[in-house]
């Protein structure tokens, strides 16, 4: 069957299911996207058939199968890959002597790590061939500053931001823009939900300055500005969504009131 030729951006957005990446998936078919929704939860997609323009694929990022197939999704529904979304990514809590030690690291990298990659190996040429377009890897604060027992995720997230900004120079002259979102706190389903006391709340936003935690919705905005024509001379950027956390040094919380 011939692909469907349309209008408006066709997106591959991974972690979809849930979080930041749903946000963003959603914010694209909100603007006119057609987007392929990838991950690794099948019963996250449900909302998916909620939308005519959008495709479901389970996928594990850490595996070459899964990025190669959610890249031949969108080639076989709409024919090209206008902008690719690298949201998928896990963390937990690591201790350097716990018996899990590795085995937490490895899951970690191959996750946040391997699969940027995966992803921008079978994403960008698919890009360029359809004339260009832009990778949003998103990465984390902890990815430029790190936090206390998560030393796998802080590292996977720093080989992120520079596994994209490597993509951005050698990708640049096919015109395949790679940019990086990099979120602060943000209010995800897991805090929503009541898994986290008000006072651990109050913690995690005590050293943002403007005083709260995004919403997935902002961060959203942010990962479709760097996927649109509106940052069309943006390329091996790192944009900081986090409320002003890494504008300081970190020693003093910000005033309050």
């Amino acid at each position: 069957m011939a692909a469907e030729q349309v209008d408006g951006p066709v997106a591959i957005v991974t972690g979809g299911g849930a979080g930041i990446g749903r946000a963003t998936a959603e914010l694209f078919l909100q603007r006119g996207g057609h987007v392929v929704v990838a991950d690794a939860a099948e019963e996250a997609l449900g909302w998916v058939v909620e939308s005519p323009r959008a495709v479901p694929f389970v996928a594990d990022v850490s595996e070459e199968a899964g990025n190669a197939g959610m890249v031949q999704a969108a080639l076989d529904r709409w024919g090209r890959v206008d902008v690719l979304v690298l949201c998928a990514g896990i963390a937990r809590r690591t201790s350097w002597e716990g018996e899990d030690a590795v085995e937490a690291f490895d899951r970690t990298m191959a996750v946040n790590s391997r699969g940027v990659m995966l992803g921008i190996r079978h994403g960008a040429p698919a890009i360029a061939e359809g004339g260009g377009g832009s990778i949003v890897v998103v990465a984390s604060t902890s990815g430029v500053r790190a936090d206390p027992e998560r030393f796998a995720y802080n590292a996977s997230k720093a080989a992120a931001i520079n596994l994209a900004r490597a993509a951005a120079i050698d990708w640049a002259h096919r015109g395949v823009h790679v940019n990086v979102v990099a979120p602060g706190p943000t209010m995800t389903s897991i805090l929503q939900g009541g898994k986290v006391t008000p006072e651990h709340l109050a913690e995690l936003t005590r050293n943002i300055p403007l005083g709260r935690m995004a919403t997935p919705e902002e961060q959203a905005e942010a990962i479709c500005f760097l996927g649109s024509p509106a940052a069309s001379f943006i390329t091996g950027a790192v944009l900081m969504c986090d409320g002003g956390i890494t504008a300081q040094a970190g020693i003093f919380p910000p005033p309050q009131g």
